[in-house]
């Protein structure tokens, strides 16, 4: 006797009709999708081709560059006789961008349960646009009014010499410290708003019954309210960690030559020492790794509602 594949539903599964048929009988799913494909081709994927094909190039910005397949820059930035430590600046830009994002995490993901469900609707709006204020100044004021409050005549340092809680030699600007709070502080509203779009999506009726279920408050927001925001969680790394791993800014303007990083790295050689070959490697190599991080939390933390987002 043959069996006959049904859907969950119990009917006969129906043959799917061809892509042909499925455009002309509903376009408008795959007319957005073209759109949005090109978009990802023309600024993304282009970009990021274009980059690896200068980076294989040789010359210098009198004479030219010539596409000569040259993989051995590679060797030469990362290799063993690299006379300039990128491995180090690489691994230094992205332990700043981890911890950024952690810190990001921490403080954002309160920030984002405090609106979402312990404040009244009308209030909501107001509460964002003020998550959202600072994005109204210039990214590099804000990390330069940063450098002023963390300054050593600053009135956060000035305040507590002042008050004889630390002495005078307590420093901030130039540490890892001034430059990871620098970058959480310009990114948070980038983890805080998809976290909030997240728990904004939990039925409440979910949390009622767990408390119907004499369900701590600790045992539902672990077990319920915490998985169901795994979605936002995932997006604000995106966006938190790829933009900090990279940024030349904030180490610029808040820390020293001990706080080098691949970000700087790559706009000194675009800009000041003109090596365009080399920028293109260091950035290629850069966007490998990232990638390749991203995908391996993706692999163990699972993205299986990150479309709720959209």
């Amino acid at each position: 006797m043959t069996a006959i594949a049904t859907t969950p539903t119990g009917s006969p599964a129906a043959e799917k009709p061809p892509l042909s048929t499925r455009i002309r009988r509903n376009p408008a799913p795959y007319l957005l999708a073209l759109a949005g494909s090109a978009w990802l081709l023309v600024l993304f994927v282009i970009p990021l081709i274009s980059g690896l094909a200068v980076s294989l190039m040789t010359g210098n910005p009198e004479d030219g560059y010539t596409f000569t397949w040259n993989f051995g820059v590679y060797g030469q930035l990362f290799g063993p006789a690299a006379t300039t430590p990128y491995l180090l600046f690489l691994w230094r830009g992205v332990w700043y961008g981890l911890v950024a994002t952690i810190v990001t995490i921490v403080i954002g993901y309160p920030m984002a349960y405090f609106i979402a469900f312990r404040v009244r609707p009308q209030w909501k709006n107001a509460l964002l646009l003020l998550v959202m204020l600072s994005f109204l100044v210039s990214f590099i004021i804000r990390t330069d009014m940063w450098a002023f409050l963390l300054s050593d005549q600053g009135p956060i340092l000035s305040g507590l010499r002042g008050l004889h809680l630390i002495g005078t030699d307590i420093h901030v600007l130039g540490t890892p410290a001034a430059v990871i709070g620098g970058l959480a502080y310009n990114d948070l509203a980038f983890m805080v708003l998809p976290i909030y779009v997240a728990l904004e999506r939990i039925d409440p009726r979910l949390i009622e019954a767990s408390a119907d279920l004499y369900g701590k408050k600790s045992a539902t927001f672990f077990h319920t309210v915490l998985p169901l925001t795994r979605s936002g969680i995932f997006a604000g790394i995106l966006l938190v960690f790829i933009d900090s791993a990279g940024d030349p800014v904030s180490p610029s303007l808040l820390g020293g030559t001990h706080t080098y990083t691949i970000g700087q790295a790559i706009q000194d050689a675009y800009l000041t020492n003109q090596q365009y070959n080399v920028a293109a490697a260091l950035s290629t190599v850069l966007m490998i790794v990232l990638g390749v991080i991203l995908f391996l939390y993706a692999r163990i933390a699972g993205t299986d509602n990150i479309e709720d987002l959209v």
